[in-house]
Parts: C-alpha cells; structure tokens; sequence
C-alpha cells in the first residue's frame, strides 16, 4: 500500500509541475531566420507569429523567393520552439519522456 501512496504522490508533483511549466511555455519567445537573416520569425510558445521581420532587399526578388523564405523562416522557428519546450518539459520529468504526450505543435 505504501508504495501505490508514494506513487500517487510522486504523479500530483509531476502534474503540479507540467502545470507551472506550461505556464513557463507560454512565454517562450524562439526566433527563426531565413536567408541569411534577410527573413525573421518570432513564435510565442503557443506557435502564434509575434514579429515577422523581412529585409528591404528581399523586395527586389521575386514574389516566389520570398514566400519560400518566409516558410522556411516559420520552420526554422517552429523547430526551435519544439526544442525549447521540450527541454522544458524535461526539467520536469528528469529527462524521462512521458510516453504518448506530445505537445500541439
């Protein structure tokens, strides 16, 4: 019996925990770049585009290049984001993954 206790008390601590750290998410800013850097992305922890920065020069080229550059950006941003929140999860569960979470990006 004691040992299901300390279990089910170990499982609130973790879940207390997941809770702070997806509060910690929310806030992370993760920056994605394109091009050089002639393309910019900032990504709020929920995957929302905050800043889209996009260099004067690019103006000059074709409409085509531009919106590859820009994906390529967002991507770049998204990975970083996944990297970010998931050190953070991992602060959480001692570098032990919880099988089957997956966070929504």
């Amino acid at each position: 019996m004691t040992d299901f206790n300390k279990i089910i008390e170990k499982a609130k601590e973790i879940e207390t925990k997941v809770k702070e750290s997806q509060k910690k998410i929310k806030n992370i800013k993760a920056e994605g770049s394109s091009g050089g850097g002639t393309v910019k992305i900032i990504l709020n922890g929920d995957g929302e585009i905050e800043k889209l920065h996009i260099s004067d020069s690019l103006f000059k080229e074709d409409k085509s290049l531009l919106e590859d550059l820009i994906v390529a950006a967002h991507n770049n941003a998204k990975h970083n984001l996944k990297s970010k929140t998931s050190d953070e999860l991992s602060k959480v569960t001692g570098g032990f993954g919880i099988p089957g979470f997956k966070w929504p990006l």
